[in-house]
Parts: C-alpha cells; sequence; structure tokens
C-alpha cells in the first residue's frame, strides 16, 4: 500500500496552499483534485479582490498560478476522486476512485462547498456573465447598475443590503411573504431605500443572450408573470459543503460543515485537518481559504513533528 506522511484532499485556494507551505516544509504532500480541480474558482470570471494581481486575474489562470506553485515546490498533484476515507485510525486510510487505496500519517481536507443553484438552464448559461452566487466576490463589477438577489434568509439579506451600497437598485426576490432572515437583518432590509422586496416571487428565467439583460418573475399566488430590467442576478440561497464523505467520522455542524478547534484546522481526530470552505460558512473567499491551508500545512506539518519526538 503506498503510503504518505501528508495526503491532501480537495484542490482551490485552501488545497494548494496547504500543498504549497507542506511541501516546502519536506512533508512530500500528494493532492488529489477532486471532481472540479481549482474549485469554484474556475468557473469564476474576473478576480479583483485578491492580493498580489493589481490588475485582477480569470479564475481559471489564478487556480492554474496556485497548481503551479505547488507543483514546483514538490507537491505530487494527481487527478482522482476520493471514494471512501477511515480517518480514526493511524495510518488514515485512502481510497481514490473506488479502486486506490493509500494510507497517510495526515490528512488535510480542503473540499470546499458548492453554491445552491435554482436549477434554470440560463442560470448556468449566464453564470459568469451577470450570473453570480457571491456579492462580495463579483458585485463590484456592477456599481450604480440594477442588479436582482433571490433568496429569504441571512444571506440574501446580507447579500442584497451588500449590494445596494454599490448599486443604483437591488431587486431581492423572496417565494414567501416574509423573511426566513433574523429580525435586525430583516430591519437592515426594510431601512434600505434601494432595496426593493418583491413578495411571493419565483425566478421564472433569467433573460439575456450573452450577458444579463433582465429577470422575469411568476408571482406564486395568481401565477402572473412580469420582468425587470437588470444588469446582474445573485443567488443567495446557501452553500452546501462537501463533506458527505466524513458523515459519521467527522464531528460537522447541523448544516455539513466541518467543525475545527478554534483558532486552528483541527478537527476531532488526531491527525486530520481542515481548510477552506468546508469548514468557512461565514467568509467564504478565496484569501481567507488560502489563509486557513497555510495554517492546516502548519498544523499538519507541528503535529507530525510531535509524534516523531
Amino acid at each position: 500500500m503506498e503510503h504518505h506522511a501528508c495526503f491532501i484532499i480537495g484542490s482551490g485556494p485552501a488545497g494548494y496552499t496547504a500543498a504549497i507551505y507542506a511541501a516546502r516544509a519536506g512533508l512530500k504532500p500528494v493532492l488529489y483534485q477532486g471532481l472540479q480541480p481549482g474549485g469554484q474558482l474556475t468557473i469564476t470570471t474576473d478576480v479583483e479582490n485578491y492580493p498580489g494581481y493589481p490588475n485582477g486575474i480569470m479564475g481559471p489562470q489564478m487556480m492554474d498560478d496556485f497548481r503551479q506553485q505547488a507543483q514546483r515546490m514538490g507537491t505530487d498533484i494527481r487527478y482522482g476522486i476520493v471514494t471512501d476515507v477511515r480517518l480514526d485510525t493511524h495510518p488514515k486510510i485512502i481510497t481514490v476512485d473506488n479502486q486506490h487505496t493509500f494510507s497517510a500519517d495526515a490528512v488535510i481536507i480542503s473540499t470546499g462547498a458548492s453554491a445552491k443553484w435554482l436549477g434554470l438552464p440560463s442560470e448556468q448559461r449566464l453564470n459568469g456573465h451577470g450570473v453570480s452566487a457571491c456579492a462580495v466576490c463579483d458585485g463590484f463589477f456592477f456599481r450604480g447598475q440594477d442588479v436582482a438577489v433571490v433568496g429569504g434568509g441571512d444571506t440574501a439579506a446580507e447579500e442584497a443590503t451588500y449590494l445596494a451600497k454599490l448599486c443604483k437598485t437591488v431587486h431581492l426576490i423572496v417565494r414567501r411573504d416574509e423573511l426566513r432572515a433574523s429580525k435586525a437583518m430583516q430591519e437592515r432590509v426594510f431601512r434600505t431605500p434601494n432595496l426593493v422586496v418583491h413578495w411571493n416571487s419565483s425566478t421564472d428565467e433569467i433573460l439575456g443572450k450573452d450577458q444579463v439583460e433582465a429577470v422575469r418573475l411568476r408571482n406564486n399566488l395568481d401565477g402572473t408573470l412580469s420582468e425587470i430590467p437588470i444588469q446582474g442576478f445573485f443567488v443567495a440561497i446557501g452553500h452546501s459543503p462537501n463533506t458527505a464523505l466524513f458523515r459519521g467520522q467527522l464531528a460537522l455542524d447541523e448544516t455539513g460543515y466541518i467543525c475545527t478547534e478554534p483558532g486552528s484546522s483541527r478537527t476531532n481526530l488526531e491527525g486530520v485537518f481542515a481548510a477552506g470552505d468546508a469548514q468557512d460558512k461565514i467568509y467564504r473567499q478565496a484569501v481567507t481559504a488560502a489563509g486557513s491551508g497555510c495554517m492546516a500545512a502548519l498544523d499538519a506539518e507541528r503535529w507530525l513533528a510531535a509524534r516523531e519526538v
């Protein structure tokens, strides 16, 4: 059985950064990229809020830069999907593609999270062309324009009020006659003058050939259709952490995010560390994911060193 001191599950800013630090520490890490090599940034267009890129950079190019740096440091980067793990043993046992089994002393999990989508064909077709699932990431591009946000919880309320600071008008599309957001967030929504709430409404279609031009709403009470001209459409119905593989072994919160000790990447199992959006449901930014990847590699390095004493 092939054995590694440090095994990284998942790529993206967290996984690649963990790999860079682990490789520089002489751990000779192996990294399996997973179903979406590079993570969510590979389906993102312009990235303008990551330090070090004064003119911005395309998401796929940024992730390729991360990958190349990790490889240059000595990381063994492989294609494949981890299909089974046994994390409560020493060493850990990892199965890739249901057929290749490895053992590892330390495991870093950076499997990320996936945005929940409405399931409209136009939503995917226009993703990166006016459709986004992150207001903090992409709101800058819609300054002075009209946008829509779909959702009724805290995430939608927070994204809508954030966008209202940048945009001319924000249309909040809510499928019920009330918000699920906390009272404080609701009050922020209602106090924002350029934020218009569309109650009992569902998104029927996002309109536009090459860029978002409008959204067609369906009234949930009488079925009538209406169109609102917009340039940006933000989906804010939540994220799902890619952690189903670890259920029953790692401590997860009520929404499936991996629980880590405050101020560290340590999980409830010795030698298992988590970084990035798989354990962060608050910030979900490339820069914070990269920072937590650094933390995970340093925590793993120190844990491994302590075992050798």
